[in-house]
């Protein structure tokens, strides 16, 4: 239908691999922030209690405050960090593959349930000091609270989602204080650190941290427990899965093929600052662009026979998006993938699908609900 398609609603599809990449890298386009929001017509959508929190995060802002905010995270997962995170990562995968080989000892387990999402929720928890019992609470909430990210959320699904940002604002507000009030070495302390040099009001500081500490475990979250899952699905395949077995050198190149075939977020939306023309396709000042990751990715002119899962292909995908809103989780998510997907092969020489993966009603965070696998 073309790169740049007219929604049906108010907004512009983007679909091919190069103007998605030029609206996520141009400074032309910016993420629906506060004032943006405060130019549109539906007022209850957008002062919806969970909206607005999520617009006060890092992915909804725009400069100065995103780069600052941005600067004082530093780079998070860097080299030295992922080697000092690789060894947990690598316990919590061999404890809940324990879990996964317990239930396929009986016949089928779900891999959602057992593993998926319960790695991500494992890694970060262990990095910022998240007591292990408190992890199906955060789940739960992160499960509800997504809702209102979604692109037309219902009534039902707002109100769902600003009881869940309740509760998670609770929590998280209360993890920042306990850790104010007994610093640790730790990711968290040093955060606080950081803001109570940039940030002189103690309260404005601990607001800011809430919300970091709030977006990151839910960024953490939903997406690459999807990753996992996806990974299973198009990999678990008797011919795939023995290959692999003999080829375990490509294993990084199988997690960027289900990055490229089946990205966790299929699309995110930016606004335009100014009046622009995108493929050819004026857009309007404060016009809605969707930007489908899924479909760039599967832009034959980007990557050819993009219907072919090929392990080999070396193709390129936008799946963790691009410029100043690049995944700040990116190499960790790819950490957990390739140490989940690594220790599978050796552990389980006939692992294969028997169901396939069921998704939650979403559009924008997907997540798989139940895979089912067995021996």
């Amino acid at each position: 239908m073309g790169d740049v398609v007219r929604a049906p609603w108010k907004g512009y599809f983007v679909t091919s691999f190069d103007a998605c990449s030029q609206v996520l890298r141009g400074r032309d386009w910016l993420a629906p922030d506060f004032a943006w929001q405060e130019r549109q017509g539906d007022a209850p959508r957008w002062n919806a209690i969970a909206t607005r929190e999520m617009t006060g995060t890092l992915s909804r802002l725009n400069a100065p405050e995103h780069t600052c905010q941005r600067r004082s995270l530093g780079n998070l997962f860097d080299r030295s960090a992922l080697q000092r995170l690789t060894p947990t990562v690598r316990q919590e995968a061999d404890r809940l593959l324990d879990d996964l080989a317990e239930g396929l000892r009986r016949g089928e387990a779900d891999f959602a349930s057992i593993v998926s999402e319960r790695l991500p929720i494992a890694t970060v928890g262990a990095w910022l000091g998240i007591p292990p019992e408190d992890h199906s609470h955060i789940l739960e909430m992160t499960h509800d609270q997504v809702y209102a990210q979604e692109l037309l959320p219902t009534g039902s699904q707002l109100a769902v989602s600003a009881a869940a940002t309740a509760r998670l604002r609770a929590y998280f507000t209360a993890l920042v204080a306990g850790r104010r009030a007994e610093p640790r070495e730790d990711v968290l302390t040093g955060w606080i650190h950081a803001w109570d040099a940039l940030e002189p009001d103690r309260e404005r500081a601990d607001e800011t941290l809430y919300r970091l500490v709030m977006f990151v475990t839910i960024a953490a979250l939903e997406t690459t427990g999807t990753l996992l899952s996806s990974m299973t699905s198009l990999l678990a395949e008797p011919g795939r899965w023995a290959w692999l077995r003999s080829h375990p050198e490509h294993v990084d190149a199988a997690v960027e093929e289900v990055l490229r075939y089946d990205p966790p977020i299929h699309f995110n939306t930016r606004i335009a600052a100014r009046d622009t023309v995108l493929a050819g396709v004026p857009i309007p000042k404060d016009g809605m662009v969707h930007v489908l990751y899924g479909a760039a990715s599967h832009d034959p002119r980007r990557n050819p026979d993009p219907e072919t899962f090929d392990i080999g292909r070396g193709g390129g995908h936008l799946a963790f998006g691009s410029g100043v809103h690049y995944c700040l989780g990116a190499a960790l998510a790819k950490l957990e993938a390739r140490t989940l997907l690594t220790r599978m092969l050796e552990r389980f020489a006939t692992l294969h699908t028997v169901t396939p993966p069921v998704y939650a009603a979403r559009m924008v965070f997907r997540r798989v609900t139940s895979l089912g696998v067995a021996l």
